[in-house]
Order: structure tokens, then C-alpha cells, then sequence
């Protein structure tokens, strides 16, 4: 069964927003930062460290 990636992370995320609670400013700074670096010039070695 082949899942496309953004409903793996949907479902990855509202669970865990379900089960951890964590506050609304650190969801926003983790999607604003993880956005931010993925369009820096640090992507290549985030890349090589994902893979």
C-alpha cells in the first residue's frame, strides 16, 4: 500500500498533537524553522544526514 507523504504527516502530526499537547507557538516554530531550513543553504547537509 503506497501512502502519499503529506497524509503520512498529517496523520503523524494530528496524533501527535492529539496524545503530547504541546503549545500552538512551538507547532508554528518548528513548521516555520523546518520550512526555513529547508530552503537554506543547510538543505544539502540535511539531506545527506535524512538519507
Amino acid at each position: 500500500m503506497d501512502v502519499p507523504l503529506w497524509l503520512a504527516l498529517l496523520v503523524v502530526g494530528v496524533l501527535g498533537i492529539k496524545l503530547i499537547r504541546p503549545p500552538w507557538w512551538l507547532i508554528a516554530a518548528l513548521l516555520l524553522g523546518g520550512y526555513l531550513l529547508a530552503d537554506s543553504l543547510l538543505a544539502p547537509v540535511i539531506d545527506i544526514v535524512v538519507k
